[in-house]
């Protein structure tokens, strides 16, 4: 059975920095693709960044050169540092896992995701 558990959501301030996790169990990161997607209310669910099972990383417009995913392999974990927080990111985060992303294109597609968190949210203190 996979499972896709988020943490590290909060409280920030703009500015700020968090630290997103993804555990993943039933699958293995040498084999899926780990997108972060996020939902601000009543708007669509917006791919922010994806690690391949090769390694290769992709992000969103927005949020380059503020995020950085990453991973582990030996914790199975995957991780989405964010840095230089702004009241638009604060929102709930979510990961997804799929096997058929191994490139750029479409990895930002919440429909080519198979397997997904309950989400962690990020809020804003100020």
């Amino acid at each position: 059975q996979v499972q896709l558990v988020e943490s590290g959501g909060g409280l920030v301030q703009p500015g700020g920095s968090l630290r997103l996790s993804c555990a993943a169990s039933g699958l293995s990161l040498d084999y899926y693709a780990i997108g972060w997607f996020r939902q601000a209310p009543g708007k669509e669910r917006e791919g922010v960044a994806c690690i391949t099972s090769e390694g290769r990383t992709y992000y969103a417009d927005s949020v380059k050169g503020r995020f950085t995913i990453s991973r582990d392999n030996a914790k199975n974990t995957v991780y989405l540092q964010m840095n230089s927080l702004k009241p638009e990111d604060t929102t709930i985060y979510y990961c997804a896992g799929s096997q058929r992303i191994s490139g750029r294109w479409g990895w930002y597609l919440p429909s080519g995701y198979d397997y997904w968190g309950q989400g962690t949210q990020v809020t804003d203190s100020s």
